[in-house]
C-alpha cells in the first residue's frame, strides 16, 4: 500500500473516529500527524509542524474571545432583544430577525457554533410560545448563521481564503460570502414557506419586556450600559479595521478583547475560558495534518486521481457530495479544512472555474449543518423547550437528508458548470 493511500485511509479514520466516538477531530488529527509524519513519511517535528496554522489560530482565538467578552457581559442578548422590538411583535418576522442576526454575528467573526450556541436558545423559546415550528426557527438560526459565514472577516472565510492564498490561487472573498448568502437565503425562504412562516403574519406578539421568552431579565438587562456599549463599538471597529484599514483580525479582535477586559475585569474575567478552545485544536489539528499530507505529496497525488477520472464536471460533482456527506456527520470547518487542499490539483489544470468550485464546495459543507449529528443541528435540538424531542429529531434528520441529496448538485449547477472563476 503506497504511503498517500495509507495517509488518506488514516483521514478518513479521524473523520470516522470523531464522529462515532465523540472525540475532538483537531486532537486525533494531531496524533494522526505524528504516526503518519514520523512513521509513514519519515518527518521529523519541523516537518510536521510545518503546516500548524499560526494565522488562523490567531483569528480563531481572538474573534471568539471578543464573543465571549460580548456574551458574558450581555452585549449578544441585548442586540438580540433590541433586534425583536424593532419589528413591533410581528410574529412573522422573528425567524427573519433570528437569521439576520446570526448571519451578522458569524459576518463579523463569530464562530458558527458561538453563535447558533447565542441565538438557538432565545430563538427556540420564542418558537415554542408563539406556536412557530421548531423546525422552521432552527433552520432560520442555522441557515442564517451560515449564510454570513464566509464573509471576509470571519472564521470560514478566513479558511477558505487563507488556504487559496497559501496555493497561489485565485479567489474572491466577496463572490464566496454572496454565494453563500444567496443559497442560505433562498433555503431559509423555501423553508419559511413550507413550514407555515406565510401563516404567522395573522399573529402579533405583545411589546412588552416581559413578554420576551425564556427566563424573567435581570434589572436593567435592556440597557445599554457603559460595558455593552463600549464592546458594540469594539465590533464596529473590528469591521473597520478588516475590511478598510487591512488590519488582521485575530490580533485586532485581541486587542479590543484586552482593552474591555482591562476597563471590565469582573465581567470580562470568565471570557478566556469561553473561547471556542474546541474549535481551535480541531482546525489546527486538521490543517496540520493536511500540512503533513503536503509535505509528502497526498495532496498532488489525490488531486492527479480525481483529475485522472477524465470528466472534470464529474469529478467537482463527486467532491462537491464528499462534502456534504461527511459535513453532516461532522465538521463543516474540518472537512473544509482537509476537502479544499485536495482538490488544490484539480483546480489547478484549469479545466474548472476556482472561483465557482471553491463556492459550490463551501455551500455544500455547510449548509448541511442542520443536521442533528452536526454541531449546530444538536445545538438546536439541545435548545428546543417543551418539545417532542424523537419527533424533533427526526424532522431534523430527515430536513438534513434533503439538504445533502439536493444542495450539492444545485451548487454544482449553478456555481461549476457555467465556469465561474
Amino acid at each position: 500500500m503506497s504511503p498517500e493511500l495509507i495517509s488518506i485511509l488514516v483521514l478518513v479514520a479521524v473523520f470516522a473516529i470523531a464522529t462515532t466516538r465523540s472525540v475532538n477531530m483537531g486532537a486525533l488529527a494531531f496524533a494522526a500527524a505524528f504516526a503518519v509524519g514520523e512513521l509513514v513519511a519519515g518527518l521529523d517535528a519541523d516537518g510536521i509542524f510545518a503546516g500548524f496554522p499560526g494565522d488562523l489560530f490567531v483569528v480563531l482565538v481572538g474573534v471568539t474571545y471578543l464573543f465571549a467578552i460580548a456574551r458574558a457581559n450581555g452585549t449578544t442578548d441585548w442586540l438580540v432583544q433590541a433586534s425583536i422590538r424593532l419589528v413591533g411583535g410581528r410574529i412573522a418576522l422573528i425567524p427573519w430577525v433570528m437569521f439576520v442576526i446570526t448571519g451578522a454575528l458569524t459576518a463579523i467573526g463569530a464562530v458558527s457554533p458561538a453563535a447558533v450556541a447565542i441565538v438557538a436558545p432565545i430563538a427556540l423559546s420564542f418558537a415554542v410560545r408563539h406556536g412557530i415550528s421548531p423546525l422552521l426557527m432552527g433552520a432560520m438560526v442555522v441557515h442564517g448563521a451560515q449564510g454570513g459565514g464566509f464573509s471576509p472577516i470571519s472564521i470560514y472565510g478566513s479558511i477558505v481564503n487563507g488556504i487559496l492564498e497559501r496555493e497561489n490561487l485565485p479567489g474572491n472573498e466577496i463572490a464566496l460570502f454572496l454565494a453563500s448568502l444567496a443559497a442560505n437565503l433562498l433555503i431559509a425562504g423555501v423553508v419559511f414557506v413550507l413550514f407555515g412562516g406565510l401563516k404567522l403574519a395573522r399573529h402579533r406578539a405583545a411589546e412588552r419586556d416581559d413578554d420576551s421568552p425564556g427566563p424573567p431579565a435581570e434589572e436593567g438587562s435592556a440597557r445599554l450600559d457603559a460595558p455593552r456599549a463600549a464592546t458594540l463599538l469594539s465590533l464596529l471597529v473590528l469591521v473597520v479595521a478588516v475590511l478598510v484599514l487591512d488590519l488582521d483580525a485575530g490580533l485586532t479582535a485581541i486587542t479590543l478583547a484586552v482593552l474591555i477586559s482591562a476597563v471590565w475585569p469582573d465581567t470580562s474575567r470568565k471570557a478566556v475560558g469561553a473561547i471556542a478552545w474546541p474549535t481551535v485544536l480541531l482546525i489546527c489539528g486538521v490543517l496540520t495534518y493536511v500540512g503533513v499530507l503536503e509535505e509528502m505529496g497526498t495532496i498532488t497525488w489525490a488531486g492527479e486521481g480525481v483529475g485522472g477520472i477524465g470528466v472534470p464536471l464529474l469529478a467537482a460533482l463527486l467532491l462537491c457530495y464528499i462534502g456534504a456527506i461527511v459535513s453532516a456527520f461532522a465538521s463543516s470547518v474540518g472537512i473544509m479544512g482537509a476537502l479544499i487542499p485536495l482538490a488544490v490539483p484539480f483546480l489547478a489544470l484549469g479545466e474548472i472555474g476556482v472561483v465557482g468550485m471553491i463556492a459550490a464546495l463551501a455551500v455544500s459543507a455547510t449548509v448541511v449543518d442542520v443536521s442533528p449529528f452536526s454541531t449546530n443541528g444538536a445545538l438546536v435540538l439541545a435548545a428546543a423547550p417543551d418539545v417532542d424531542r424523537e419527533r424533533f429529531f427526526r424532522q431534523l434528520m430527515v430536513y438534513g437528508g434533503v439538504v445533502v441529496a439536493v444542495v450539492p448538485a444545485a451548487a454544482w449547477l449553478v456555481l461549476v458548470v457555467p465556469g465561474f472563476g
